[in-house]
């Protein structure tokens, strides 16, 4: 079981679209992925529809160890997408991981019970500095921040989720790994020209950042993911197919992309999604 983490200290980058997409894309290929949203503004957790309501959420799961499927795991309606509500709207984790001598590290020890089940697990966090978020990063093999082509974008990586990451490298004398950070620039299509200039900037300002990889795959800032989000469909399905006349690639194309560079170990069944996916609606 692999797991993935999608974290940022800044807010509104788009973390919980490009875990929704990621996770329904990668279903449709057919790996087991279970979504857990620990961000305290659920809006994973009701992105697409349920046909299983689990009782107990991300709160029971962490607080309580609670690990029975039947209690803590909700179905969608996307065959292999499973997802663990937020349910901690008053933000007691935060306080509960604060007081607990495993904290930092009870999701990381949690989830190999959940091993059998599921081929990748995807966490949506919330954007912000937090105790739950660097329990997110700890529990991840590795982490996925989305960066906006905007001029603070390099300073909050720099100042916010890279300061994150080195300031949980003394866990290391612990046997506790932090993982490796990929960067996905996001919303890049239909920038401004200023946006172009900061997007080419981001690349060169990141390109010899150690231990940062840029992906070379970007995320357009369609219209469509918003419009897919709303009627509850992923932007793979939504959109398969390139609009005749436009630039930026489809929905599928490039979260396909995005998939096959973060998951080689699955590109065979990530490339045999084809234009039908679109017919799954």
């Amino acid at each position: 079981m692999y797991v993935l983490s999608i974290i940022s200290t800044k807010g509104g980058v788009g973390k919980t679209t490009i875990t929704a997409n990621l996770g329904a894309l990668l279903a449709d290929a057919g790996l087991r992925v279970l979504l857990i949203d620990l961000d305290s503004q659920p809006t994973l957790s009701s992105y697409f529809s349920l046909t299983s309501r689990a009782p107990c959420g991300t709160l029971e799961l962490i607080a309580q160890h609670q690990l029975d499927p039947r209690q803590v795991v909700s179905r969608t309606e996307i065959a292999g997408l499973d997802l663990i509500r937020s349910n901690d709207p008053t933000g007691q984790l935060a306080t509960l991981l604060l007081h607990a001598p495993d904290g930092r590290v009870r999701l990381r020890n949690l989830l190999p019970r959940l091993a059998s089940a599921y081929d990748l697990v995807l966490i949506d966090t919330q954007g912000s500095r937090s105790v739950v978020l660097e329990m997110a990063v700890l529990a991840a093999d590795r982490a996925l921040s989305p960066v906006l082509p905007e001029m603070l974008a390099a300073r909050e990586v720099h100042g916010g989720t890279l300061q994150l990451l080195a300031d949980l490298q003394p866990l290391q004398r612990m046997g506790i790994r932090t993982p490796a950070l990929a960067l996905l620039l996001n919303r890049t299509e239909g920038i401004s020209n200023d946006g172009r200039l900061i997007t080419a900037g981001l690349r060169r300002s990141f390109s010899h950042t150690p231990p940062l990889l840029l992906l070379n795959t970007s995320i357009p800032g369609l219209v469509a993911y918003r419009q897919a989000a709303t009627l509850g469909l992923p932007a793979h399905r939504f959109e398969p197919r390139q609009p005749h006349g436009r630039k930026a690639p489809s929905c599928l194309s490039s979260v396909q992309a995005l998939a096959i560079e973060l998951f080689p170990q699955w590109q065979p069944q990530l490339t045999q999604l084809t234009l039908d996916a679109g017919d799954r609606r």
